[in-house]
């Protein structure tokens, strides 16, 4: 299990190893074709940032060697907004008072309707964490109704049992995303302090019950502004490392999800560890030169012109035309987003941007197309 491997690294001594790179570090790892986390970490350090330029030419050499100069395009299809949990930083926390929104059958398959209109056959289901309201018997009837109209159908909701995950790839479940939020296991309860989510060695555990169960792919990442980012990046990639080797037959991606304000949430545009552009482009090229078949994912969180250029750094997928509420796309527009969007751009303009640099917008899963 990797919590085995995760309890012999101590939070502070990962952030002095990263912080204390210089840029003789940097240039060792740059030449190198095989990275080590030791070099993970010398790119993600501040002693890089001056290679950033030579980091960004490598990165797209890379991904473009690997993946071609294609673009995943996905959406996200919120089904509820229902939460058990208390989440310092979430619209959907259980003790921000909203009003609360779970679809129904024939509401589903009105969203999915918009979606199939905009030319979608990869979805990401997304929930609020309530075991009660959209356990697993919901999530088995929604990948039920809509298995007919998408070529790839991905999940991020509460952590499930291995059994529980196998079911649902009988079902058709290709991919799960599971964020640890962060892996500084001090502070993790300062921002989780009521509900499941509460437990850090449960959720630290579910990518370890994704692989037994079978799955796909496991997403995986962390919310950019709780902790410092380059030493929850530096977990990240040593979760990856030890899931690559364990589960060799399944899938990753990585996502930068960065704090958004959120509605009635006072203090929420001001995070304690604010992560600046330059930055962002510098650990999406680090995840690429540690390893070139990661699959990295960008959402309409980020700005429309950093989502622009990002396109030819190193990421593979992205998001657009995305609405964060539950029957946001026709059933109920009007309610509560979970985080503001940044790029409100049609599915078919992000195509068309896509295409403009050079790059072909792809509609369905890389197993499909090329098969």
């Amino acid at each position: 299990m990797f919590s085995d491997i995760f309890h012999t690294h101590d939070w502070d001594a990962v952030r002095e190893s990263i912080y204390s790179k210089t840029s003789h570090d940097v240039e060792r790892a740059l030449q190198r074709t095989q990275r080590t986390l030791e070099d993970f970490k010398a790119l993600i350090a501040p002693a890089a940032l001056p290679y950033l330029e030579t980091m960004a030419r490598k990165s797209q050499a890379l991904t473009r060697q690997r993946f071609g100069k294609t673009i995943q395009l996905y959406v996200p299809l919120y089904l509820s907004n229902v939460c058990q949990n208390i989440c310092t930083y979430c619209a959907f926390s259980m003790d921000n008072l909203i009003p609360r929104k779970t679809l129904t059958d024939a509401e589903i398959l009105e969203e999915v309707a918009v979606l199939k209109a905009m030319g979608y056959e990869h979805v990401l289901l997304v929930t609020g964490e309530a075991s009660q309201q959209v356990g697993v018997a919901y999530l088995q009837n929604a990948i039920r109704l809509i298995k007919p109209y998408f070529a790839n159908i991905s999940l991020e909701v509460q952590p499930l049992q291995e059994a529980e995950y196998a079911l649902l790839i009988k079902e058709g479940l290709h991919t799960v995303l599971v964020y640890q939020e962060t892996y500084r296991a001090a502070n993790y309860k300062q921002y989780h302090p009521k509900g499941r989510k509460s437990n850090f060695e449960y959720r630290l555990a579910t990518p370890d019950r994704l692989g037994k169960a079978g799955i796909h792919k496991i997403g995986l990442g962390t919310l950019i502004g709780l902790e410092d980012w380059r030493t929850d990046a530096c977990f990240t990639a040593l979760h990856l490392q030890y899931l690559e080797q364990t589960y060799w037959q399944t899938r990753y991606s990585i996502s930068f999800p960065r704090l958004r304000p959120i509605a009635q949430a006072e203090g929420s545009k001001s995070f304690a560890h604010f992560m600046e552009d330059a930055e962002l482009v510098q650990l999406i090229c680090a995840y690429r030169l540690f390893r070139d078949d990661l699959e990295i994912a960008m959402s309409t969180r980020e700005q429309e012109t950093f989502r622009d250029h990002a396109v030819q750094l190193g990421i593979t997928s992205m998001s657009a035309g995305s609405k964060t509420n539950p029957g946001g796309y026709a059933v109920a527009p009007q309610s509560l987003e979970q985080f503001e969007i940044s790029d409100e751009r049609s599915p078919a303009v992000i195509a068309d941007m896509i295409r403009a640099q050079g790059y072909e917008p792809v509609w369905k899963d890389w197993d499909q197309t090329l098969l």
